[in-house]
């Protein structure tokens, strides 16, 4: 198997007030995938990936990018590695094509013959060629985030870091950087997209891990969060059978049932969800509606962390 292209041991960030921002990570990013970095503000995520590009050096533990340690191996990984934090910064008075002319003339592995050309593609991929020689001082929130991610897909990249990439984009915008990150997950790029809004991490990501207070509370494929054995059975009847419905879910060994009204729910455990409707038909109890509800993600975060999130922009 080929090595992560993220992965850090006990990456600790303390800085000089005694804040611990960073809390002994260990983050695994495999090569191919589009991996979530989800939490909510102040949690972590971006001093963590200020410390994975090396802007920032860790009090303790390791990072490595692409199998190469940083910030050692700097110089040589980074050109593989495209990157937007914590928003863009560029030239105020020139226009965002000639801004990324200047990105693109600084960066001294790239094939200067075909500069424009791949300027030209940035800008279309993130839909600014239309505003190219519109001063960036008269750009919006989100045509400089655009601009940002122009900058980090000026030459093929083998990753993608992103820190909070819809910000300051309508619904349109977010959904095109949605379709970006599929597309370029497609072609074989690694993308770590950090974010506070569940609806991102939902629609795009492969792989999941969820920060709170600086620890890295949980970390797996997407699927393997939402399908852990939490999964609970809401039974609907009539009120006449609302206490043989909940005699028969004992009877089952299904744990914590509750009765809300007409409605009963119950932890379904190894239980088969036909298992119980047939118990329940045998028992007279009218049946008036079965539903087997999985964790979502964002009651797992709730869970994990004990706060709120932003489901939508």
């Amino acid at each position: 198997m080929s090595a992560p292209a993220i992965r850090t041991e006990g990456l600790t960030k303390r800085f000089r007030s005694g804040q611990v921002a960073v809390d002994g990570i260990d983050l695994v990013v495999p090569r191919g995938a589009v991996y979530g970095f989800l939490g909510p503000n102040g949690s972590g995520k971006t001093t963590t990936i200020r410390m994975l590009l090396g802007l920032v050096r860790p009090t303790a533990g390791a990072a490595w990018l692409l199998d190469e340690p940083m910030p050692k191996e700097g110089g040589s990984v980074l050109p593989r590695v495209g990157a937007l934090v914590e928003g863009p910064a560029f030239h105020p008075y020139l226009s965002g094509r000639a801004n990324l002319v200047r990105l693109d003339a600084c960066d001294a592995t790239a094939e200067a013959g075909t500069s424009r050309t791949r300027i030209d593609t940035a800008l279309e991929r993130v839909g600014l060629t239309a505003a190219a020689k519109k001063p960036y001082r008269q750009y919006s929130l989100g045509m400089k985030q655009r601009l940002g991610l122009a900058a980090a897909l000026l030459r093929p990249r083998e990753l993608l870091v992103l820190d909070e990439p819809t910000n300051g984009l309508d619904p349109q915008g977010t959904r095109e950087v949605r379709h970006l990150i599929r597309e370029l997950s497609a072609e074989g790029t690694t993308v770590m997209v950090s974010s506070h809004l569940l609806s991102e991490i939902e629609q795009v990501c492969s792989h999941i891990g969820i920060m709170g207070r600086g620890k890295l509370l949980a970390q797996a494929e997407r699927e393997a969060l939402e399908s852990d054995d939490d999964v609970r059975v809401a039974v609907t009847t009539t009120p006449d059978h609302v206490a043989e419905a909940a005699q028969v879910l004992e009877a089952l060994g299904l744990l914590d049932v509750r009765v809300d009204g007409v409605e009963l729910h119950a932890r379904l455990g190894e239980t088969p969800p036909e298992s119980v409707s047939a118990a329940l038909v045998r028992a007279g109890v009218d049946l008036v509606g079965l539903d087997v509800r999985r964790r979502s993600l964002e009651q797992l975060f709730v869970e994990l962390t004990g706060e709120g999130f932003d489901v939508a922009r």
